[in-house]
């Protein structure tokens, strides 16, 4: 496929370089919300569907906060309990740790986060499928939080997962931890105009610079993919390959459909 469209790299890849992506007002609203709650210690929140592009946007959002000044700690959530989230915070700021006490363990990173602030930096912890949280883990990750009676917002926290992370904030026990939130970003799937856009822009950066996909083809893709970046990718790509086997120089919604059967 590669050859014989004459494409430089992969196209479609999902290890895109942040200054590659397809920028759109949805991302850089999401981006300045982030910055926006990093330089006030608080919180901002990150919804979509799965496939929307959350993993991307955090990491475009991210590449923003210079090393110098901020640390980075990307937790990725499961549904077990804030012992296992704290381990991964533990992990990232380099703590060792052999004490089963939770109360023990929320001390140790706190006095860590303080000693980052002596440094003139600012830790963020970055928590990926938050939406998987067990309620009562959002109480307990507000007291992580709390410095000096709380009047002192050290650690800012981005959370991102799927819809029903607004729904577990809007329970009594989340209510402390949602009371930071100072930004709330949803993340759409493309609409069919701006499809012809992204593909023509992914196409030109693995090389190519002429629009290779048929109008029927993009509103197929649209149509396949809901908009959702991750499936339309994939439909893309596999329809390239498709077109490719068939020594077909344009893509065509066939094309498109045979790709379709090889995804969920």
């Amino acid at each position: 496929m590669r050859h014989f469209f004459g494409f430089t790299r992969e196209p479609f890849s999902s290890d895109i370089k942040v200054e590659d992506l397809y920028h759109t007002a949805a991302l850089e609203g999401m981006k300045e919300r982030f910055l926006y709650a990093v330089s006030l210690g608080a919180i901002s929140v990150v919804t979509g569907d799965v496939g929307s592009g959350k993993s991307t946007a955090l990491r475009y959002a991210s590449s923003f906060l210079h090393p110098s000044q901020y640390q980075l700690i990307s937790v990725v959530a499961s549904t077990g309990s804030v012992v296992e989230i704290l381990k991964q915070i533990s992990m990232a700021l380099d703590i060792e740790w052999n004490s089963i006490s939770l109360a023990k363990l929320m001390r140790t990173i706190r006095g860590a986060v303080m000693e980052i602030g002596k440094r003139k930096q600012t830790p963020v912890v970055v928590i990926d499928e938050a939406s998987l949280l067990r309620i009562e883990v959002f109480a307990q990750l507000h007291t992580l939080g709390q410095f000096e009676m709380d009047s002192k917002p050290l650690l800012p926290v981005i959370l991102a997962g799927q819809n029903n992370l607004l729904d577990k904030l809007m329970y009594i026990t989340s209510r402390p931890l949602a009371s930071r939130v100072i930004g709330r970003s949803h993340l759409e799937g493309l609409k069919q105009k701006d499809m012809e856009g992204y593909l023509k822009h992914h196409l030109e950066i693995a090389g190519v610079n002429e629009q290779l996909f048929s109008d029927e083809a993009i509103l197929a893709i649209h149509q396949g993919s809901g908009g959702l970046l991750r499936r339309a990718n994939l439909l893309a790509k596999g329809s390239l390959i498709a077109a490719a086997r068939e020594r077909c120089t344009v893509v065509s919604a066939e094309h498109v459909r045979l790709a379709s059967t090889e995804i969920f």
